[in-house]
């Protein structure tokens, strides 16, 4: 029997996860930005943290992947 997540719950997962980072990484720009002298729109807050966020559900998505396919050749 095999073990660990199907393809797709590791995607759901790491989309999850993503989505709320990206929500959680707009918000965080909207107060620290303008701390730091940089007064951004709120569509460009939104490309700086969709930027960040494909690259963090690409990150997400491949190590879990990966961390899965070591498990299943060390058991």
């Amino acid at each position: 029997m095999r073990e660990g997540q199907s393809r797709r719950a590791s995607a759901m997962e790491a989309l999850t996860g993503t989505v709320l980072g990206f929500l959680l990484a707009i918000w965080v720009q909207r107060l620290l930005f303008p701390a730091l002298g940089h007064d951004l729109a709120l569509a460009e807050n939104a490309l700086v943290a969709a930027v960040f966020t494909v690259l963090s559900l690409t990150r997400s998505y491949a190590l879990r992947r990966l961390f899965n396919a070591i498990g299943e050749r060390w058991s």
